[in-house]
């Protein structure tokens, strides 16, 4: 005979169970979502700029392995056809490798046109540097400019935490909250000098992936993953554009306007002078002053096609001819239209003390090392790519950043950027104004 009482006894004791078990399983359930819910707010999404080469290649797949949610992003600089090389470094291969390397990814990829802004911010302040007789340095403003301001707000606008490049450098972490940037690992492939213009917020949200590697290494994950780039050669020239036959480049606005070529002596007196001031920081402003040649300086050897067209230092496009030895330019004046010369790189002319960086320019990647007026400094400085880094004394006053090197400085040029770094770090940049 079945016993009613114990009967309903086991059916609540299993009812109890089965409303235990419904609750495990909407708790688990609940649980799920919501660790998925927080791993997807840790997953950060990172848009690359992927050029087209190997560097790019391996430091998107680096971020995808690394667990971020990875875009990557062409940027188109340059219509103009008729003043690139197109054997070197063509857009259209470049952006079709990008894909390739996207698709294998198994990554978004999309093509921003950015040649409204490259143009309005790159290639007029090119031509108005050029016509005023200084050299600007595309890459470094390219990179303030463009892939770090108008790309990065892009990147933000999509939802990016980070944008990411190829770069040979590396981003340090500071207890304070702060990143410092740091000297590439392969000091052979150092990039850091073209970052040298980016301020704290660009370099908050950047991320450098292969930074640590060496080039050797890059190449071998590229070859090992099989990524199209893997034995692509360095690009050249102006960054996401190509190399570029400069003088057609520059006489789409600067007009040919030919002049002398005005050599000048070894053992001109002022330059003698010059170099037989000590070498001492009572002197920095002195030796940081422009050589100011005059044609009486010198002797006609030869006709060019326009002073702005040529560079303190350069040696090819001269053609003068008849001369004991290799001539390099010295100095230029635009406004006279005359190029100065000298005999050898070792010329008195060519190589000096000391330089002045204009104090508007000046940028620092950190504020906490902002320098203090009238407090000298030292530093190892570069003024420009691939340099050694040189030993010098920084000194700040209220007209601008001066800069005493310990050895002569071949070539300092108006224009160019003058970096300093301490301990492998970027303190700061500005440009050079004589």
């Amino acid at each position: 005979m079945i016993n009613l009482p114990i009967l309903m006894n086991k059916c609540r004791h299993l009812f109890s169970l089965f409303l235990i078990f419904d609750y495990i399983s909407e708790l688990l359930i609940s649980i799920k979502k919501y660790y998925l819910c927080k791993k997807e707010e840790l997953v950060k999404r990172v848009v690359v700029g992927l050029s087209g080469g190997v560097d790019s290649s391996v430091a998107a797949y680096l971020l995808k392995e690394a667990g971020y949610e990875v875009i990557g992003m062409f940027m188109r600089n340059w219509h103009d056809e008729s003043v690139t090389l197109s054997d070197e470094c063509p857009w259209i291969d470049d952006s079709n490798d990008a894909l390739l390397v996207a698709n294998q990814l198994g990554i978004p990829f999309q093509v921003i046109d950015l040649s409204k802004d490259y143009k309005e911010r790159i290639v007029e302040y090119m031509f108005s540097e050029y016509s005023s007789g200084r050299t600007p340095n595309p890459d470094v403003l390219c990179n303030r400019e463009i892939k770090f301001d108008v790309f990065l707000k892009a990147a933000l606008d999509l939802g990016a935490d980070y944008v990411a490049t190829g770069h040979y450098c590396q981003r340090k972490e500071n207890s304070d909250g702060s990143v410092s940037l740091m000297a590439g690992k392969d000091t052979t492939k150092d990039q850091s000098y073209f970052l040298c213009q980016l301020n704290q917020d660009q370099l908050q949200n950047t991320l450098f992936p292969i930074g640590h590697l060496e080039k050797s290494e890059v190449r071998r994950i590229a070859k090992e993953v099989g990524f199209v780039t893997a034995d692509k050669k360095d690009s050249q020239g102006l960054c996401f554009v190509g190399k570029i036959s400069l003088p057609e480049f520059l006489q789409q606005q600067l007009k040919i306007k030919q002049g002398s070529i005005i050599e000048v002596a070894n053992d001109t007196a002022f330059l003698k002078e010059y170099h037989n001031i000590a070498n001492t920081i009572e002197n920095i402003t002195q030796l940081a002053q422009p050589f100011l040649f005059k044609e009486s300086d010198g002797v006609p050897v030869g006709k060019h096609q326009g002073a702005h067209f040529y560079t303190i230092g350069q040696r090819k496009g001269l053609h003068i001819g008849g001369r004991p030895k290799p001539s390099f330019v010295v100095q230029t004046d635009t406004t006279a239209n005359i190029v100065y010369s000298g005999q050898e790189d070792a010329h008195l002319g060519l190589n000096k003390w000391a330089l002045k960086v204009d104090k508007e320019s000046i940028i620092y990647t950190n504020l906490n090392n902002e320098l203090k007026e009238e407090v000298l400094e030292e530093a190892d400085v570069r003024i420009r790519y691939r340099q050694s880094l040189q030993k010098a004394k920084l000194l700040l006053f209220p007209d601008g950043l001066y800069v005493l090197f310990d050895e002569l400085q071949r070539g300092i040029t108006p224009g160019q950027f003058c970096a300093w770094y301490r301990n492998d770090e970027l303190i700061g940049s500005g440009v050079i104004q004589h």
